[in-house]
């Protein structure tokens, strides 16, 4: 759809790999990042009710451990390439970078004392956009998109995950990639045929 020449999921990778390196030279730790790395650009609710508003998009890029890294990229990979076939440039990083800023918005909502890092929130998007997009288009029923969309945010719920970054990154998902879906003609649709055509034999 327009994102085969620039391959964003391998740009977000890169640099979300990029800025973990530099933070665990900065803290002095490979395997989990410093609290002053965390407290300068994770999103810190007390922080950014006092105007450290940058913190809502900076704290997309930031990981708390080489695990947590890997794991987001992981899944970023594989529900970014399926994006990129769906989408154009525009639309696919507007769904992960306005997901995730959703999602964070929405995890102002635990309080001034929570701290939250990581891209789970914009993966959580793009996850969205692509499963309710791939029914919608083919003008299939999108219950069992929204079943499995919300089976795999209860799987990934637990002690320290950001629930509302989730959900607030997948609910956007699902209704920008709906949306999308309704206004794009299906290419499974065939096109009208003239009838003053003939078919040829061979």
């Amino acid at each position: 759809m327009g994102c085969e020449k620039y391959k964003p999921t391998y740009i977000l990778i890169a640099l979300n790999v990029a800025i973990y390196i530099a933070g665990a030279v900065v803290g002095g730790n490979a395997f989990t990042t410093s609290d002053g790395v965390v407290a300068q650009w994770g999103q810190v609710n007390q922080f950014v009710f006092q105007g450290a508003y940058y913190q809502l998009i900076t704290s997309m890029f930031i990981h708390a451990s080489i695990v947590h890294l890997v794991g987001n990229m992981l899944f970023l990979l594989i529900f970014g390439l399926r994006g990129e076939e769906m989408f154009s440039l525009p639309e696919y990083l507007g769904i992960y970078l306005v997901g995730g800023l959703v999602g964070n918005v929405l995890s102002l909502a635990f309080g001034p004392y929570f701290i939250s890092v990581g891209a789970s929130g914009a993966i959580f998007a793009l996850f969205g956009a692509c499963v309710i997009y791939s029914r919608r288009s083919m003008r299939q029923s999108i219950l069992g998109a929204l079943v499995y969309a919300f089976f795999l945010f209860f799987i990934n719920t637990g002690e320290g995950v950001n629930i509302l970054a989730h959900l607030g990154g997948l609910g956007f998902g699902l209704i920008v990639g709906y949306l999308i879906a309704m206004r794009r003609k299906p290419d499974h649709e065939e096109k009208p045929r003239n009838p003053y055509s003939v078919a040829l034999p061979f």
